[in-house]
C-alpha cells in the first residue's frame, strides 16, 4: 500500500485491506490509487507522499571529494501566505481542481557531435559534465518515476498532463529531438550517434582534462575521487525500451532547442560541423578563453573562432560523420511533435499545431483542466545568447488570450474592466524566467518586431487577476517568487524548477487547489528519477546507469550543488493565493 502521511483522519474514517478490496469510512476502492484519491479528499492534510521528496531525497554522505549519495530524511511543506493569509480549517474545506508535472532542462545530449565545446569546461560548467552520457536514461527514470506516482499529493488528482518547460534538447540536433520524442512517448532508443559499435567523444580521448571512465590513469576527476568503470561507455549507449509517459504530455521551446548550445545563432552555416567528421577535444588556454568570451558577447567572432580551430591537427579528432546530427529549424520542431509514432498519451501534437508548422509561432494556449486554463509562450529569440524575451505580435496574443479567459482585468490606467463572462484560473508556462527574459537583440526571425523583456510580461500578468502562477525553468534552480505583494488581486506565484541534468536533477509536481474560503492553494512537491540512491560501480544495468547519472552530477567538478537545490521556501511548499473574483 502507498506511504501515507496525515494530521488527522475525520472521525470514525479508517483504512483496512480485505481481499483485493480497500475500505475507508464505509466506501469500498478496488485500488490503492482510489483510496489515496479518497484520503486526499476526505482528510485533513491526508497526503501520499510515496515517490516524493516529501518521503525521501537524496542526500550526500561524504564531506569532502567525491561523495556517494544516499537515501536521506524527505523534505517537509512550507506554507507560504506572502500574498495571502492562510485560513484555518481549509484542509478540510479544500477542492482539487488540477494536478500536473512540470519537466525542465532535461538537455537529452549528443556528446559525440562535433559541434559541442566541452574544452571550455573550465570557462563554463555547461559545456561538459560527466554525466551527460546519461542524459536518456535519467530521463527515462523520471518518467517511470512520474508513472509510478500518477497522481497529486494534496488533491488527489491523476495528473492531466507533463509539460516539459523546454531546453529538451542540449543542441538542437534531430537526434536529440528523436530520443526526446522516444523518452516522452515511449519505443526503442539508442542513445548513441556516429559509430554505432564504439564511442567516439571526450570520455575516451585520453585526455587528463575529461572523465575517461573505463581508462585507468589519473584524470583531474579521478584524482578527485571520480571511479574508474570498465565498460561504462559501451553500456551508456546500449539501446534500451523507455516506457513513455503515461499521461499526456506538452512541450514548450527553450534556447538549446533553438540554437547552438543554446547560445550562438544558427543561420545553417555550421550544418557541415554538425554532421562532419572532426570534433574538436581541447586548445590551448589562449584560444579556450577566447572562444568562451567570445560565445557571450561576440558571436560572429565565436564563429570564426570555431573554423580556425578546426584546422588544428592537435585539437582535432577524426570521428565517424552521421547526417542525424542535422541541427532542426523552428518549423521542423513543430513538425517533429506531428510525427503519429510520437503520440504516446497524447495529445497529437502535444500542443503544436499545423499552424505552427507553416507560421513557426510556437505558442499556444490549452486546457488544464475544466477551470485551469495553460499558455504555454516562446520566450527565445534566435539572435543568440542564452536569456530570452518576447516579441510584440505574441504579446498582443497573451493579451488576448488573457482577456478571453479571465472574468475582469485592469487596463493600463489601473481601471477594471468586466467582460462578463466569468473566467478560469490561468498558469503561464515558459523556458525563460521574468529575471532571464533581458535579450532585446532583434529575432531575425522577425527582424523589424519589439522585443519585450520580463518586467513588461510581468506587469501584463499583473493586470489580470485569474493568473496565479507562472512555471518555468532555464536558470537549473529550485526558486519560487512572489509577485504583488502590495495588491494582492494582483499577485500571482513564479515557480521556477532545477533542471534534470545538473544536481538536484528535480521535476515539479503543482496541484491547485480551491480553499472555500476565498482562497486557492498551490502545492508544489519536488520529485526526483525512480533511480535507486545507492550506486553500485559494477552495476551498469538500465537503473545502475540511472542512479549513477544523479551521483556524478552531484560530484561535477564545474557544478555548484548548493546554489541549484533552493531552500526550504522553494521545494515543498503551499502558495496561498486570493481567489480571483468572479
Amino acid at each position: 500500500m502507498s506511504s501515507f502521511s496525515r494530521r488527522a483522519f475525520l472521525g470514525g474514517a479508517g483504512a483496512a485491506t480485505t481481499g483485493a478490496a480497500l475500505s475507508l469510512a464505509g466506501a469500498t476502492f478496488a485500488s490503492a490509487a482510489e483510496i489515496d484519491r479518497a484520503l486526499a479528499r476526505t482528510a485533513t492534510r491526508a497526503v501520499r507522499i510515496g515517490g516524493t521528496t516529501l518521503e525521501q531525497v537524496a542526500t550526500p554522505s561524504g564531506a569532502a571529494g567525491y561523495q556517494r549519495l544516499l537515501s536521506g530524511p524527505g523534505w517537509p511543506l512550507v506554507v507560504r501566505g506572502e500574498l495571502a493569509g492562510p485560513q484555518t480549517g481549509r484542509d478540510d474545506r479544500r477542492t482539487g481542481l488540477a494536478s500536473f508535472v512540470q519537466f525542465t532542462d532535461m538537455h537529452l545530449c549528443d556528446t559525440e557531435s562535433p559541434m559541442r565545446f566541452e574544452y571550455l569546461a573550465r570557462w563554463n560548467g555547461a559545456a561538459h559534465r560527466p554525466q551527460e552520457t546519461l542524459t536518456v536514461r535519467g530521463a527515462s527514470a523520471l518518467v517511470e518515476r512520474v508513472n509510478a506516482i500518477a497522481t497529486g499529493p494534496y488533491t488527489g488528482l491523476p495528473f492531466s498532463l507533463v509539460m516539459a518547460t523546454g531546453d529538451n534538447t542540449d543542441n538542437h540536433e534531430q537526434l536529440e529531438l528523436d530520443w526526446y520524442l522516444t523518452v516522452m512517448s515511449g519505443g526503442r532508443i539508442t542513445p548513441n550517434s556516429g559509430d554505432p559499435n564504439r564511442y567516439e567523444g571526450v570520455q575516451n580521448s585520453g585526455s587528463a582534462a575529461y572523465w575517461n571512465p573505463e581508462l585507468g590513469y589519473q584524470d583531474s576527476y579521478k584524482a578527485k575521487g571520480f571511479p574508474q568503470i570498465p565498460g561504462f561507455l559501451g553500456a551508456a549507449g546500449r539501446s534500451f525500451d523507455a516506457p513513455g509517459l503515461k499521461t499526456p504530455w506538452y512541450t514548450t521551446v527553450g534556447n538549446h532547442d533553438d540554437s547552438i548550445e543554446g547560445t550562438l545563432p544558427d543561420l545553417g552555416l555550421l550544418n557541415s560541423i554538425y554532421t562532419g567528421d572532426r570534433k574538436i577535444e581541447g586548445c590551448n588556454d589562449a584560444d579556450a578563453a577566447k572562444l568562451a568570451a567570445q560565445l557571450q558577447h561576440d558571436p560572429a567572432g565565436a564563429v570564426l573562432q570555431l573554423g580556425r580551430l578546426l584546422t588544428d591537427a592537435d585539437a582535432v579528432r577524426e570521428i565517424t560523420p552521421d547526417a542525424r546530427r542535422k541541427p532542426f529549424t523552428t518549423k521542423e520542431f513543430a513538425q517533429a511533435h506531428l510525427n503519429p509514432a510520437h503520440t504516446g498519451a497524447g495529445p497529437y501534437g502535444h500542443g503544436f499545431s499545423s499552424d505552427a508548422v507553416a507560421s513557426g509561432n510556437l505558442y499556444y494556449a490549452f486546457r488544464i483542466s475544466d477551470s485551469v486554463l495553460g499558455i504555454s509562450l516562446d520566450t527565445t529569440n534566435a539572435a543568440g545568447f542564452a536569456d530570452g524575451s518576447i516579441g510584440s505580435a505574441q504579446l498582443s496574443w497573451l493579451e488576448k488570450q488573457l482577456q478571453a479567459h479571465s472574468g475582469h482585468w485592469y487596463d493600463t490606467s489601473g481601471n477594471a474592466v468586466r467582460n462578463g463572462r466569468g473566467g478560469d484560473l490561468i498558469v503561464l508556462f515558459s523556458h525563460h524566467t521574468s529575471t532571464t527574459m533581458g535579450n532585446l537583440l532583434p529575432d531575425p526571425r522577425h527582424l523589424f518586431e519589439k522585443r519585450h523583456d520580463g518586467n513588461e510580461l510581468v506587469a501584463l500578468l499583473q493586470r489580470y487577476p485569474n493568473v496565479v502562477a507562472w512555471v518555468n525553468g532555464h536558470s537549473h534552480e529550485n526558486r519560487i517568487t512572489a509577485h504583488g505583494h502590495a495588491v494582492p488581486e494582483r499577485a500571482f506565484w513564479e515557480i521556477n524548477t532545477a533542471s534534470h541534468i545538473d544536481f538536484p536533477q528535480h521535476a515539479r509536481i503543482i496541484e491547485l487547489a480551491d480553499n472555500g474560503d476565498g482562497t486557492i492553494s498551490l502545492f508544489t512537491t519536488l520529485i526526483e528519477s525512480s533511480a535507486p540512491y545507492a550506486t553500485d560501480f559494477q552495476d551498469t544495468s538500465d537503473a545502475g546507469l540511472a542512479s549513477l547519472y544523479r551521483e556524478l552530477s552531484f560530484n561535477d567538478l564545474y557544478a555548484t550543488p548548493a546554489a541549484k537545490l533552493g531552500t526550504a521556501l522553494d521545494h515543498n511548499t503551499e502558495l496561498v493565493l486570493a481567489k480571483p473574483g468572479r
